[in-house]
């Protein structure tokens, strides 16, 4: 009797965790078979290789088709492998497709997952809606002076690395900029991160995007069992302990009123100086069609998530594009002197400072920049999730309404169909007059469409301006440590990073002696 109950019980368990693996070929699409439990995704549930590499090897493994099907655990995914069909789910067909869905779970989210990256649904669209004025030309140029303080600090600390001799991890310097950028711009704090590596705020930065094996594990038992397991956050208690206290206390200094010191925090409260949030659902409708209204209360606690995402998603995406751009650079000198000059000849018209409308003018510097994240682009894919059954346009395949659309960035923007000798760094590339030769729906660094990064030119803004930073200073050469491909963290999932650093020579030039 008991065996006979075990053997029911193994054979319902196994159900369970194959009961969607027919998804993909009952309706045609090719893919890998899957294993019970993990899917297609053993190598990287342990850490072997990043989600990002995964599915850029789907990508390349079906060069024929338009799509791919993959299984992340027992949920059936589509890899989209064509730019029109890219351009349907990302633009065309948005309202199919405004979920991002990293929250297996619709309705329990933690609190600091209610921010413009993770959140779905009306809680998305109306803080969209408050935010989009926060990230205006004239409030980033408001905010620039802010950035220029922790880039001149940059030049100083690399004055210390430079002076040894010693290879630095640029890596990790750039992250303390980066760091020290967003503490004073976000928090309108000093962080110190560029001198204190130990900073409280530098090691908030380093737990947000360093997986444990328990962040792991998590995010395992939140995709096979979402239901049972939907009140497990998947942040630790500390970060967001950290998180709130630190935004509590500043508002608090403030008295809930902005000070115009520019930051984040002060346009955050600016926006909650306006009232409560009210928009046409994107959820919900009438029955005739039309949109209800939603509401939102932009409280404490929905501002701490704003402030979070604005430091978790900007400290890691621009230091790692930064970094990864800086080391193409120091492989390949003649780039480094076209840079360099450039950036000579700018800020000669501007008294040898930084500011906003010199780094607007460095073009070949922008180029450059732009090459190293079509190569090494932070976000390696991009993630919608199905709102409503959906069927392809010139296909026959339909997909149901919770089903994950994965747009594989690495992937496409390293696809010699669209790039040719993608492998090699050519700023080149990217020349205003070669604009044509870019095909629409590839290159999506910052994405695209509706749900497209809010904060990208401040992002791409405050990148320029420490790598102009650095150039005008230092020349960056390798090391014997050096890797002209750095190898990607098999622990990073949507957002990527470069595993054992990136070991670089900075050599003080004899024009800033």
């Amino acid at each position: 009797m008991l065996f006979l109950l075990v053997s029911f019980v193994v054979v319902l368990v196994y159900y369970y965790l194959t009961r969607n693996f027919d998804y993909w070929a009952k309706r045609g699409v090719k893919h890998d078979n899957p294993i019970p439990l993990f899917g297609n995704n053993f190598r990287q549930f342990f850490f072997k290789i990043s989600l990002t590499d995964i599915v850029a090897e789907q990508y390349f493994k079906y060069p024929e088709e338009k799509m791919v099907g993959f299984y992340r655990a027992n949920e059936p995914r589509l890899i989209l492998r064509d730019p029109e069909l890219v351009k349907q789910v990302l633009i065309t067909d948005f309202p199919y497709f405004y979920r991002r869905g990293l929250n297996p779970h619709k309705e329990v989210i933690e609190p600091l997952l209610k921010n413009l990256f993770f959140a779905d649904g009306d809680i998305w669209k109306l803080l969209r809606q408050r935010m989009t004025p926060a990230f205006t030309s004239g409030k980033l140029k408001a905010m620039f002076p802010l950035i220029v303080e922790r880039a001149e600090k940059l030049q100083q600390i690399a004055a210390d690395a430079a002076r040894t001799g010693k290879e630095v991890d640029v890596r990790d310097l750039m992250a303390r900029y980066t760091t020290d950028f967003i503490g004073a711009c976000g928090f309108g704090i000093e962080a110190d991160a560029l001198n204190d590596e130990d900073s409280t705020f530098r090691k908030l930065g380093k737990r947000i995007f360093t997986t444990s094996r328990r962040d792991g594990f998590v995010v395992f038992l939140k995709l096979v069992f979402p239901e049972t397991f939907k009140n497990l956050n998947f942040l630790v208690p500390e970060i967001e302990q950290n998180a709130v206290g630190l935004v509590k206390s500043i508002m608090e200094q403030r008295n809930y009123k902005p000070i115009g010191r520019n930051d984040f925090i002060d346009l955050l409260l600016e926006l909650r100086e306006k009232g409560k949030i009210v928009g046409e659902s994107i959820e919900k409708r009438k029955s005739d069609g039309t949109p209800l209204t939603a509401e939102l209360e932009f409280d404490d606690l929905l501002m701490t998530a704003q402030v979070f995402i604005f430091f978790a998603a900007g400290f890691e995406t621009s230091s790692s594009a930064t970094s990864y751009t800086l080391n193409q650079i120091a492989f390949h000198p003649d780039v480094q002197k076209k840079c360099q000059d450039e950036i000579d000849t700018v800020l000669a018209n501007y008294d040898n400072k930084l500011c906003y409308e010199a780094v607007k003018e460095m073009q070949y510097l922008d180029m450059a920049f732009k090459e190293g994240m079509r190569m090494f682009p932070s976000l390696g894919f991009l993630i919608r999730r199905c709102a409503k059954q959906y069927t392809f346009p010139g296909t026959d395949i339909t997909i149901d309404e919770g089903i994950p659309i994965m747009i594989p960035l690495q992937a496409m923007q390293t696809d010699e169909k669209y790039f040719e000798d993608p492998e090699l760094f050519l700023p080149e590339r990217f020349h205003p007059d070669r604009s044509a030769d870019i095909k629409k729906h590839i290159y999506l660094p910052f994405g695209e469409g509706p749900r497209a990064c809010i904060g990208e030119r401040l992002g791409h803004m405050q990148s320029l301006a420490g790598i102009a930073a650095l150039l005008h200073k230092y020349s960056v050469t390798p090391s014997p440590n050096s890797l002209k491909t750095p190898h990607h963290d098999p622990r990073s999932t949507v957002v990527q990073s470069i595993k054992g650093g990136i070991p670089l020579c900075l050599v003080a030039r004899k024009k800033n002696l």
